[in-house]
């Protein structure tokens, strides 16, 4: 019997308690840290979290684990969690403190390539897009699996500090939520995971002369309030 089901019930309202007090620690010690916090009994509330986690529960691979892993990422579990290209690391609390990486493919350009041709010139999608609220074409466009801009399975690499012998573990599990749960408020972190830039479908339709809703065919926004409308640096030059 594995000596983890004998551990004493630790209340969710406690198990906060303790994870406030290690994220403090932490940040003594001089450490960023950046915690996940989740409000209520839904991981993600937008469509990019939504989608994120919709993608992760449409594969069988991981449906065994994943429950305790939202258990773990509800009661605020997830202590740290940075995303950047190709990459999830996270500090989950546990038994101890253990660390994830989570390693991620970067697009294959093929499949970068096509998404762009697909929204390329849908100027009113895109705006919706980058805030998280998308049309029905778009939002099928970028959660296709295996061709949008969610990873399958196969290009996920999974890595605990945990002793548990499973591929996913619980704390790889609430990683992965927690990364729902960051892309409700930085839905752009995906596509720097996935290893490309937003500002592309951006120009892509600049170039095909796309205009925003409430402008006359043709008519160009200035192209400072564009950047500042997308919410990403756009080089024109």
């Amino acid at each position: 019997m594995s000596r983890y089901w004998n551990q004493p019930y630790v209340s969710v309202a406690e198990r906060r308690r303790r994870a406030e007090r290690q994220v403090a620690k932490i940040r003594k010690k001089g450490t960023p840290c950046d915690p996940v916090r989740i409000s209520g009994r839904a991981i993600a509330t937008t469509f990019w979290g939504q989608a994120w986690c919709r993608n992760l529960e449409a594969y069988s691979d991981y449906a065994n684990r994943l429950p305790r892993g939202r258990t773990y990422a509800r009661h605020g579990s997830i202590l740290d969690l940075q995303i950047a290209r190709g990459q999830i690391d996270a500090l989950v609390s546990g038994t101890r403190l253990y660390k994830v990486c989570v390693q991620i493919d970067t697009l294959p350009e093929a499949d970068w390539t096509s998404v762009r041709a697909q929204c390329a010139g849908q100027i009113d999608s895109l705006v919706e897009l980058l805030q998280g609220k998308v049309s029905s074409k778009v939002m099928e466009v970028v959660s296709r699996h295996g061709q949008g801009l969610f990873p399958t399975p196969r290009q996920i690499h999974l890595q605990c500090s945990c002793p548990d012998w499973a591929v996913m573990c619980k704390h790889i599990a609430a990683t992965l939520y927690g990364v729902g749960a960051r892309l409700d408020d930085q839905p752009e972190l995906l596509f720097s995971l996935r290893g490309v830039d937003a500002s592309d479908m951006i120009e892509d339709a600049l170039d095909r002369g796309a205009a925003l809703p409430g402008h006359a065919q043709g008519q160009e926004l200035p192209r400072q309030d564009l950047s500042s409308i997308f919410g990403v640096d756009i080089d024109f030059d």
